[in-house]
């Protein structure tokens, strides 16, 4: 379970970095809720943020923990992202619509990511 330390690591920098910045920062991640890691709210911004620390050229999400994600944007009208944290080059924040629907799942590739990705200074200071 290796993989679960670097996920709540990354987690855990993302809550702080829009902390830093005066958001109210809410982490769900591991509750058992069914929503996103993250909520961040400052101002007007609302955002709900899944967290995903890996390194591979392509970012699959389970399809049940997809579609939830879709169900708390049609309900809370947030703003939500899937925020992707590669090494050494940071977080890529992907509008849900960027990704894929396959059968099991839904993904994309890290190329078509970075190409549709908003920055965090996008959502900080947006």
């Amino acid at each position: 379970m290796w993989w679960y330390g670097k996920g709540s690591r990354a987690e855990r920098e993302l809550l702080n970095k829009f902390k830093q910045h005066g958001f109210i920062v809410v982490r769900a991640a591991g509750s058992g809720f069914e929503g996103p890691d993250i909520i961040a709210i400052k101002g007007g911004k609302e955002y709900a943020i899944e967290c995903k620390a890996q390194n591979g050229n392509v970012l699959s999400i389970e399809k049940d923990q997809f579609e939830n994600l879709l169900k708390w944007r049609e309900n809370s009208l947030m703003q939500v992202y899937v925020a992707w944290k590669k090494s050494r080059m940071g977080w890529f924040f992907i509008p849900l619509s960027a990704f894929e629907k396959k059968k099991i799942n839904y993904g994309i590739s890290f190329e078509k990511a970075a190409s549709v990705a908003y920055k965090i200074e996008d959502l900080l200071f947006g």
